[in-house]
């Protein structure tokens, strides 16, 4: 019975918060660093040459230490960091001296490609000041952009995209960076002079991390240097107008039957001020966004796929709500399920123009306001979804809207209304608070929330509600921890969110120690235990795990080894089919299971990846070993694979799940490129074929020529039939004004 009091528990723990003197415990790192920047009227070409007049007007930044592995050590390269801007983009560059220039790691070309042996420039950007959220942007060695929105200190969201510049050269001396952030990608309050502002180097042969300002071996918007004296920026009007052009063909091959089509469409961004921009998207096509990798379900619960499409990324982290969520952070390797964490969102955006089965729905139009104003984070969203198979037409709103309190903290509600799975009507409300701390002692940080969401559906008068509450600890040093609740009762829908069972009662608590051995080949040892436990309402067990992470180590090259330990509950109330023919029987179980995994650094030619999970499955047995590898002979090709065979065997029989994956990806320029993606699995005995050809010569401007295929081996004797097939071409470019 002690899961029926964490309740009271977790609220105690939560008023903890409260009680905490920040005047005591503040932050021992870097912070405090301030620059000025200079306006210039010229701006440098990006070439990779610092040549240009405007670098000689320059802030020149070279106080850069180690983040990892030995915080505040010197690094073992020097670095320089420029920084200028004029009243459209701010410049900065950096010139990057390497004792080995011929080892710095640039294996990498595909824009949009990323590693973690390569060589990059990171600039994180507080626009706000605030310590709450920002941009990040990272340029590596070849050129290659990527980057990123906090949805909080802790979180980073990799698929935004925005536009922005780079150019490299690589050269005797080492490498040399310079980059173009326009004023009209951010979103800022032009009244303030002050930004948060910071750095990093990554040397990638050498795993090692340099940055200007860092706490508790990290970087994010509540560890920030500043760059001041910003006046005069100017976004012109604020438009952004991206027209585009999709002609394609699709094949249904079973049924024989084609269509063609050639569709126009535009979205078009307004800054109605620096820090508020409205979008509107008229014909909407995803052409490009890539497709999902496929994943196999052995639990009687849905999976969970992150967002991919461009539209719905665009200010992303306004609709963060009650810190319901994991992953993000590469550090933070939870065990617990990223499914069980994502339950209970208001909001997810995949639920729009897709549908249950994966397949597009059309948009016809939709509206979107994202921004903040005096203190306040305002999002609003209107899409009007076409009619699909039975699905009416349907019209989709939510609105978020989130005031800064305290220091770091805030508190908001959320609205939604529209169903675009059903035709019945639905609609939530919800409010929650999300407490930060960053000024802890020793560079630590406190995070938490509490939350309460009411859904309304049609033919449900009751027991709809959910709420929840969580509190951590995510340092990268010393002792990590965290906490949390929540409840979702039986009737809690939230049909434009996204909830992976209901009636239960969700508890997890992590805790556990890092350590940074001094003079030793290992750089990073972690030891915790991870614990989730999941109940009906009234009180039964439905599945609990205990994970002992026993030993997590990292050496100074990027290799990585782990061991694990798991420990499973799991209560069935209805016989479970789990392969056609196959079905566990109700009742209670208990087993465990081990799991050993190893990474190769990924600056390597050839990096790789195993792991085996093997031990007891319900009634029988399970062994589940898997393997990826990459191999990159030259930044213009890159071949991976993946295999994951797992095979199971049951007291009512046996059976083996495969899942097989080839990439082969040719760069021709870091412009030009060509991806291809297969994948396959024998539980839907379906082989899917992507292709992308795309030419993107500035960032804002592309086309794509994509091909998709779907086979499936209905006689299982891998003689592939054809079942869908499309072809489309796509160009698109955007107009600032």
């Amino acid at each position: 019975m002690i899961p029926r009091l964490i309740p009271a528990t977790a609220a105690a723990a939560l008023s903890m918060i409260f009680c905490i003197d920040v005047s005591v415990a503040q932050m021992i790192n870097s912070a405090g660093k301030h620059v000025d920047a200079f306006m210039v009227e010229e701006a440098p070409v990006l070439d990779g040459v610092l040549d240009d007049d405007a670098w000689a007007f320059a802030t020149i930044i070279d106080d850069l230490h180690q983040v990892q592995p030995d915080e505040f050590g010197p690094p073992s390269e020097k670095s320089l960091i420029y920084v200028v801007y004029t009243k459209d983009a701010l410049y900065l560059a950096a010139r990057f001296f390497d004792k080995e220039p011929d080892k710095v790691s640039a294996m990498v070309l595909r824009q949009g490609d990323f590693s973690f042996g390569e060589d990059s420039f990171t600039i994180m950007i507080d626009p706000f000041h605030q310590g709450r959220s920002g941009y990040i942007f990272d340029l590596t060695a070849n050129g290659v952009r990527n980057q990123a929105l906090y949805e909080n200190v802790t979180k980073e969201n990799w698929a935004w995209r925005g536009i922005w510049h780079g150019e490299t050269k690589l050269d005797d001396q080492g490498w040399i960076a310079e980059v173009e952030v326009p004023f009209k990608t951010l979103s800022f309050d032009p009244a303030n002079e002050t930004w948060g502002l910071n750095f990093a180097r990554y040397i990638g042969r050498k795993s090692e991390h340099i940055g200007w300002v860092s706490s508790n071996r990290a970087q994010n918007p509540s560890v920030s240097g500043e760059v001041g004296s910003l006046s005069g920026m100017e976004q012109g009007i604020g438009l952004d107008v991206v027209p585009s052009v999709r002609i394609g063909e699709s094949k249904n091959f079973e049924v024989g039957t084609s269509s063609d089509s050639t569709e126009p469409a535009v979205d078009i961004f307004y800054k109605l001020t620096p820090a508020l921009t409205a979008a509107l998207t008229l014909n909407t096509d995803f052409s490009g966004s890539g497709v999902d990798e496929r994943q196999i379900n052995l639990t009687r619960f849905g999976l969970f796929f992150p967002e991919r499409r461009a539209f719905f990324l665009q200010d992303t982290d306004i609709f963060e709500f009650g810190r319901i969520g994991g992953g993000g952070n590469y550090n933070d390797r939870s065990t617990i399920s990223q499914v069980e964490q994502e339950s209970g969102r208001p909001f997810f955006s995949r639920r729009i123009g897709l549908s249950g089965s994966g397949e597009t729905i059309d948009i016809n139009a939709g509206g979107k306001l994202t921004g903040r104003v005096g203190g306040w984070d305002i999002g609003m969203l209107g899409i009007q979804q076409d009619e699909f198979q039975s699905l009416q037409s349907s019209d989709l709103f939510v609105a978020r809207f989130a005031r800064n309190v305290l220091e770091e903290s805030s508190v908001g509600i959320i609205l939604t209304d529209g169903d675009p799975d059903s035709n019945s009507h639905n609609s939530l409300v919800g409010i929650d608070f999300r407490y930060l701390n960053t000024r802890l002692s020793k560079g630590g940080v406190l995070e938490g929330g509490i939350w309460y969401q009411q859904s309304d559906t049609e033919g449900f008068n009751d027991k709809d509600a959910a709420f929840g509450v969580s509190l951590r600890l995510p340092n990268a040093v010393g002792f990590r921890g965290g906490v949390s609740y929540k409840e979702l009762q039986e009737n809690f829908y939230p049909a434009l969110g996204f909830v992976n069972r209901v009636n239960v009662r969700d508890l997890t608590a992590e805790a556990g120690y890092t350590w940074y051995p001094q003079n030793s080949g290992f750089r990073q040892v972690f030891s915790g235990v991870d614990y989730q436990r999941i109940e009906t309402i009234q009180g039964a067990l439905q599945s609990q795990v205990v994970t002992f992470r026993a030993l997590e180590i990292d050496n100074h090259y990027g290799d990585r080894l782990s061991f694990h330990y798991q420990l499973f509950d799991e209560y069935l109330d209805s016989p479970f089919e789990i392969s056609d023919g196959i079905t566990i029987p109700a009742g209670d179980y208990s087993f465990d299971q081990y799991c050993v995994n190893g990474e190769s650094g990924e600056f390597r030619k050839v990096s790789v990846e195993a792991f085996y999970c093997g031990g007891d499955f319900y009634d029988g047995t399970i062994s589940a070993p898997g393997a990826s590898v990459v191999w990159r002979p030259n930044a213009h090709f890159k071949i991976s694979a993946g295999f994951s065979p797992t095979e199971i065997e049951l007291a009512g029989g046996s059976f083996t799940t495969r899942l097989v994956s080839l990439r082969a990806d040719i760069a021709f320029t870091n412009t030009w490129y060509w991806e291809n993606f297969a994948q396959y699995d024998n539980v839907s005995y379906g082989l899917g074929l992507n292709s992308i050809l795309r030419w993107a010569p500035r960032a804002g401007r592309e086309m794509v020529l994509v091909l998709n295929r779907e086979f499936v081996d209905y006689t299982r004797d891998r003689s592939f039939t054809s079942v869908t097939g499309d072809i489309a071409f796509k160009f698109s470019y955007t107009f600032r004004f």
